[in-house]
Formats: C-alpha cells, sequence, structure tokens
C-alpha cells in the first residue's frame, strides 16, 4: 500500500514538472521573441485593394508642414479630400466617418483636428460627390523614423488610407510632456497622469487571471481535460471544490469591481461621458463650379505595360485655353511634363513626374470639345498595386483630372469607370 501510494505522488510529481517545464518554456519563448520584434517599414496602403483606393476617397493638395521634428515640435498634416461619386456598393458609405492619422502606434498625438473650419474630435458626415479640406495637428512623441498618413475610418467601410510622408523625429521621449487645463483652471500632464494606478489596475487583474489559470492547468492539466471530454467524462472533471473555487472567485471579482468604482467615484465625482456624438451639416469646399465638363468614353489597362488608358470628351466651358496636367488616384499622382516644368514637392514614391501624356497636347480653346486619349503609364502604378484593378470583379477606375490655364487656374474633374484589361502588350479588342 506504501509502494503504491509513493508510485502514486511520484507520477503527480512528475506531471507537475512537465506542466512548469511547459509553462515556462512558452514564457521563455514570449521573453525572448516580443522584444526582438521590429516595426514593418511597408507601406501599409498597398494591402488595401485597388477600387477602395481609386473609388472612394481622392486625395490631393496634402502636404506635411515639417518633414523633421523634434520631440515635444508640432506639424499640420493638410489636404483636400474627394469623395468619389461612384462609391462603390461593396463599401459603406462616409456617412459615419473619422479623421485619423495612420501612424505606427502614438509616435505622434492628436492635438486637433478639423474638417473646413470645424472642429472634429469625433464622427462626422460626409455626401459623396463632395470635397472637404482637413487639418490635423500632431506633436511629436517617439524619436525615431516613421512613415505617416492622413486615414479617413469610415463605419463598417474600415480605414481608407491616403497619402504618406516619412517624418523623423530627433530627441528622447522621456522629455515628451502633453500639458492640458481642466475646466476648473488646473494643468495635468496626460502623458503620465493616473498611470501609477493604470499599472496597478492592469497587474491586480493580471496577477488574478493568472492565479486564476495556474489553478485549472495545475490541478489536472489542458491535456488530460481534453482526454476526459473526448472519453465523455467532461462532467466529471467540475466537482465540488472547482464549484466552490468558482463561487469564490465571482463574488471576489465582483467585490473587487465595486470597491474600485467607489474609489474612482469619490475621488472624480464630475466626469463626462466619451464624446461619441455624430457632427453633421459640415460645409464641403465652397469653390465655382468647373469649367471643364469630362465625359468617360471607355478605357483599358495592360497589364504587362503598366499603361492605363482613357477615352475622354474633354468640353471647356472657360473663357480661358487649358491643358491636362495631372491625374491623381489614390494618392498617386501622375504628371504632363508638358504642362509641369518643374517637379513638385511631394512623395517620391507616390510621384511619377513623367506619367502623363495625352493624344493631342495641344490646348484646348474656350467653348470646344475634343476627344482625348489619356495615356497613365509608370512603374508606380504597378508597385502601388494599383493594376489588380484588372483582376477585380467590376474593373473599374477612379481618379481626379486636373486641367491648367496660361494664368495658372487650376479645374478639376471626376473621372471613372469600366476598363479592360489587356494581358498581352499590343493585344487589339
Amino acid at each position: 500500500m506504501k509502494s503504491l501510494n509513493l508510485r502514486s505522488m511520484a507520477k503527480g510529481a512528475t506531471a507537475r514538472v512537465v506542466r512548469f517545464w511547459i509553462l515556462g518554456l512558452a514564457v521563455a519563448g514570449a521573453l525572448t521573441t516580443l522584444p526582438a520584434a521590429t516595426p514593418a517599414a511597408a507601406h501599409g496602403e498597398r494591402s488595401q485593394q485597388a477600387f477602395l483606393r481609386m473609388r472612394t476617397l481622392n486625395w490631393y493638395d496634402v502636404k506635411w508642414s515639417k518633414t523633421e521634428l523634434n520631440v515635444n515640435d508640432e506639424m499640420e498634416l493638410t489636404g483636400k479630400v474627394h469623395v468619389f461619386s461612384g462609391w462603390p456598393q461593396a463599401v459603406a458609405r462616409p456617412g459615419e466617418s473619422f479623421l485619423n492619422v495612420g501612424e505606427p502606434g502614438p509616435v505622434l498625438i492628436r492635438k486637433s483636428a478639423f474638417v473646413g473650419e470645424v472642429p472634429v474630435p469625433r464622427t462626422f458626415s460626409m455626401d459623396v460627390g463632395k470635397d472637404y479640406e482637413y487639418k490635423i495637428v500632431l506633436k511629436a512623441r517617439r524619436q525615431g523614423r516613421y512613415h505617416v498618413h492622413v486615414q479617413i475610418n469610415v463605419k463598417d467601410g474600415g480605414p481608407i488610407v491616403g497619402p504618406g510622408q516619412w517624418i523623423t523625429i530627433k530627441g528622447d521621449m522621456k522629455d515628451f510632456t502633453n500639458p492640458v487645463t481642466l475646466l476648473e483652471g488646473s494643468t495635468i500632464d496626460l502623458e503620465t497622469y493616473g498611470i501609477s494606478w493604470t499599472y496597478i489596475y492592469h497587474f491586480f487583474w493580471m496577477a488574478a487571471a493568472t492565479a486564476w489559470i495556474l489553478y485549472w492547468f495545475m490541478t489536472k492539466g489542458i491535456i488530460v481535460r481534453y482526454w476526459q471530454v473526448k472519453a465523455g467524462k467532461g462532467r466529471e472533471l467540475i466537482g465540488q471544490d472547482e464549484k466552490r473555487i468558482g463561487a469564490i472567485t465571482l463574488a471576489a471579482v465582483l467585490l473587487a469591481v465595486l470597491v474600485f468604482y467607489a474609489a474612482a467615484n469619490r475621488e472624480f465625482p464630475r466626469t463626462l461621458p466619451m464624446q461619441a456624438g455624430l457632427l453633421t451639416g459640415i460645409s464641403p469646399i465652397d469653390e465655382p463650379r468647373s469649367t471643364v465638363a469630362v465625359q468617360f468614353k471607355g478605357g483599358s489597362y495592360t497589364v504587362p505595360g503598366r499603361e492605363l488608358r482613357i477615352r475622354a470628351k474633354v468640353t471647356n466651358n472657360g473663357k480661358e485655353p487649358i491643358r491636362l496636367g495631372e491625374f491623381t488616384a489614390a494618392g498617386l499622382r501622375f504628371l504632363n511634363p508638358e504642362v509641369f516644368t518643374t517637379r513638385p514637392d511631394f512623395p517620391d514614391y507616390l510621384l511619377a513626374d513623367r506619367g502623363l501624356s495625352v493624344s493631342d497636347p495641344n490646348p484646348i480653346a474656350p467653348g470646344e470639345s475634343r476627344d482625348l486619349e489619356v495615356i497613365v503609364q509608370d512603374a508606380r502604378f504597378d508597385i502601388e498595386r494599383l493594376s489588380d484593378l484588372a483582376y477585380d470583379t467590376d474593373s473599374q477606375f477612379g481618379g481626379l483630372l486636373f486641367f491648367f490655364s496660361p494664368s495658372g487656374e487650376r479645374q478639376r474633374a471626376e473621372i471613372g469607370g469600366p476598363v479592360i484589361p489587356k494581358f498581352q502588350a499590343g493585344a487589339t479588342l
């Protein structure tokens, strides 16, 4: 009898040692793997489908006020966005949108955001076919070199990412401060305010969760429980001791929540709910009506040549002759070198300064209508994965054409529609 007890105790001790080793290896793996993780350097907008980037939000006039900052310096991210009239049916409309910034974590904090002259700290509404001007004020927090995008999150449609720029932040994050003056006049630093209690609460609940997991793991283990469930003995796993521990744990959790809630309510009796309302009625850009009319008449995309051909009828209803100077889609800018004699200040990976040409380069006179073939050809079209429109169900593109007059006046026109993919250079249809 004594030998049986000893063998039973030895088996139990061996099982516990094995479980400890498994748990230790898991913890060691996490501790050695997580610190080695490095931030990705890829452009995240490339992972989004071509139709989503081209036929939802068309970004233009995007500017970054600075590309080099010190910790605590501020910068502005400004620009305009056109809500495409042919918004795809597969994407929820921007009736509830949120102006944001795409960055690898809180390397810059968002101090304020505006659409037009209206501050937008929460969700706002946009209308299809309209243009809106935006401004985001950012403050540098963490040193490093980061890719920073404008971004609008659409409810049920996900984030739609705009053009990005590399921003270099110098200094040390330990010097970062984020002072805010409260309604009663006191000033706090949001970077450190309440951080001690944040650590206390997190570690308290992490310790409680760890104790709960260890209890169930050390009694019988996951594999043994799995075997018993497979053998149809799942009900035998929960005995009186397990039920008693579960009841005590539940009571302790509820008591802790009540105690912490009462303490927080006593220290902060005046609170405001989260600002989760919807801003409506924000006015779009108030600009004179465009004097250029563009009628889409068909197009094609040659996959091997990375060439988008657009056939359009252009009518000039203005008082000056005009020339096509730019096509922009998904944040990429394709320029006509005959119109743009100097290279604009824009991220190089998104700027094709010789990527646009037209079948007839002569200016379109006032009152004239002309059929044009617009050729958009550049490796960036494929690098940024816009060539995937050839594999979409709809095979439709979208973007903006910009026309320029001798006086420097700029007119924009939306264009979009189905294109026929060609998978062989020189193929005819």
